[in-house]
């Protein structure tokens, strides 16, 4: 959108990484006399979702935490400022009016809201992985049906969406997504298998929640992006690959087939996605790093060890397979996360588990609605917990 043009904006997931950059990025561009911030919603971090609430001059705040809402409406007592909380809560938040969502809610939780920003006809900026590989058919189409636009906000999926040509969409031949490799590019099985919370959640490039740099150090956030990328561009799963290039430098490619390859390049800084989603299609001045190509010295490429990093052949399974897969990866991978991050399990397991439960779950029909998702998930979720029970009692 123009810079001159007032903008009503919701955040989704305010408080999280991707949420304090996009209000960075707005108040760049503007804040408030730019802007208007019909809602934001966050979780835990009530001190935090209240501060931004004031800042930007929220019409509403929610938490997800129904046992937080009087927490959330104490902070701000007197402002004027709405408040909600749970599920109903960011319903409401989606659907209040605003002609661009940032959808940055970790997990399945995101779904529903942004599926109802998406179906009111929103802009949706999506930094949700769940939205496309639980429901990418169903999501896609509730977008088209809105009538909104659906821009990608990961770096890698922002990279594609800005290499691609869009009268040459025929002439694709690939894509490549890069991975930096995270934290544990270069160790073996044997080194990962002792690996804690505290040592895979620090990413050498990127800052970043605990959840989406747990993901990074596994692969299975680049997993999940293999799945979305499907989604997103209409691509075949044999045309998207996956490169490591640990320096975070190219964030992705396109190969056309008369051998040419478009490549998006940027310090790795989640702001100038957000801010080329903020504003599509033009490109706002950000305060942002600049490419010094004299310092860079070299940029490294490697085939990714799916033997090291299971994850990406679990997404290759999923692809192939079709159907509910994505959800059923995704699902038994977030129980898997979480016993990780309380210690029940090891950081290898988490693959073990999700490739335990999509080998139990092969036999699900294509969804046909949203409550085809949800019921796939909850049976994921439930077998993975089994999975997990069975190892802490062995």
């Amino acid at each position: 959108m123009p810079l001159s043009t007032r903008q009503r904006i919701t955040l989704l997931g305010s408080t999280g990484s991707i949420g304090c950059s996009t209000l960075d990025v707005v108040q760049q561009l503007g804040g408030r006399d730019r802007f208007t911030v019909a809602a934001l919603t966050g979780h835990g971090n009530i001190e935090l979702l209240a501060e931004q609430a004031q800042t930007f001059g929220a019409e509403l705040a929610v938490t997800a935490d129904e046992g937080r809402y009087q927490d959330l409406k104490d902070a701000l007592s007197g402002t004027g400022i709405e408040v909600a909380a749970g599920p109903s809560g960011l319903q409401e938040a989606a659907a209040r009016e605003a002609s661009w969502v940032m959808a940055a809610i970790v997990g399945t939780a995101g779904l529903a809201p942004t599926l109802a920003a998406a179906a009111r006809g929103a802009d949706i900026a999506l930094a949700n992985k769940e939205c496309l590989v639980s429901a990418g058919d169903l999501f896609v189409q509730a977008v088209h049906r809105g009538g909104g636009t659906l821009i990608p906000v990961d770096s890698e999926h922002s990279a594609i969406f800005q290499a691609l040509e869009d009268d040459q969409r025929h002439a694709v031949e690939r894509i490549v997504l890069t991975a930096s490799g995270g934290p544990f590019r270069s160790w073996t099985r044997d080194q990962m298998a002792g690996v804690t919370v505290e040592i895979a959640r620090a990413h050498p490039n990127w800052s970043m929640g605990l959840k989406i740099s747990i993901g990074s150090a596994s692969m299975f956030n680049k997993a999940l992006e293999m799945i979305e990328a499907k989604h997103l561009f209409d691509v075949r799963p044999e045309q998207i690959e996956v490169i490591v290039h640990p320096q975070s430098i190219v964030h992705s490619m396109v190969g056309y087939r008369d051998g040419s390859v478009l490549a998006q390049l940027g310090a790795p800084d989640m702001r100038t996605a957000i801010g080329y989603a903020l504003t599509y299609p033009d490109r706002p001045p950000l305060n942002v790093e600049r490419l010094d190509f004299a310092k860079l010295a070299r940029l490294d490429f490697e085939a990714p060890d799916e033997i090291r990093f299971p994850a990406l052949r679990l997404a290759r399974l999923a692809l192939t397979r079709g159907g509910l897969q994505g959800a059923v990866m995704n699902a038994a991978e977030e129980i898997a996360f979480q016993a990780f991050v309380d210690g029940a399990i090891g950081f290898l397991d988490m693959a073990e588990i999700a490739e335990l439960v999509m080998e139990t779950m092969t036999d699900w029909a294509p969804a046909t609605a949203m409550d085809d998702v949800f019921a796939a998930d909850a049976a994921a979720r439930g077998l993975a917990r089994e999975a997990i029970a069975r190892r802490k009692a062995a």
